[in-house]
């Protein structure tokens, strides 16, 4: 059986370290970071800061802001101004987004807890890639 997060097992800061395999343009990338959970309200307020990496460019500052927070016994992931993204069972934790035309699955795996692991396939017209993110626990 894997590990089964609750919300608060986020808290405190996080390596990420993500490839991209765009479909699309054929152009690989890749992202080297940090991730902190912070409490904020009733859930956790995620940020991410770090270089990207697309094809053989130099690296670019990258940001993400998301809100994590308990629901009805799922994680709710909403974006950092509030709209919704998507949620999950901790138990069973994979997800969908719609952003029309382009559909987002995400299978999270925390098989290997504290080191977990995001893995999205995008598919659509104007996006067509895989990314996993990978994390483990700083400090």
């Amino acid at each position: 059986m894997s590990f089964v997060p609750d919300l608060s097992d986020f808290l405190g800061e996080w390596r990420v370290s993500r490839s991209i395999d765009d479909r699309l343009t054929g152009q690989p990338g890749r992202f080297e970071g940090r991730a902190v959970f912070r409490p904020e309200g009733r859930g956790l307020r995620y940020r991410e800061e770090g270089l990207l990496y697309l094809g053989e460019g130099p690296g670019m500052t990258a940001v993400r802001d998301y809100l994590w927070r308990e629901a009805a016994g799922r994680i709710v992931v909403d974006h950092g101004d509030g709209r919704p993204f998507h949620d999950f069972d901790p138990a069973d934790p994979v997800a969908r987004h719609v952003c029309a035309p382009d559909d987002y699955r995400v299978r999270y795996d925390f098989s290997d807890w504290p080191d977990w692991r995001a893995a999205w396939s995008v598919t659509g017209p104007r996006k067509t890639y895989d990314l996993v993110s990978r994390y483990s626990r700083m400090g």
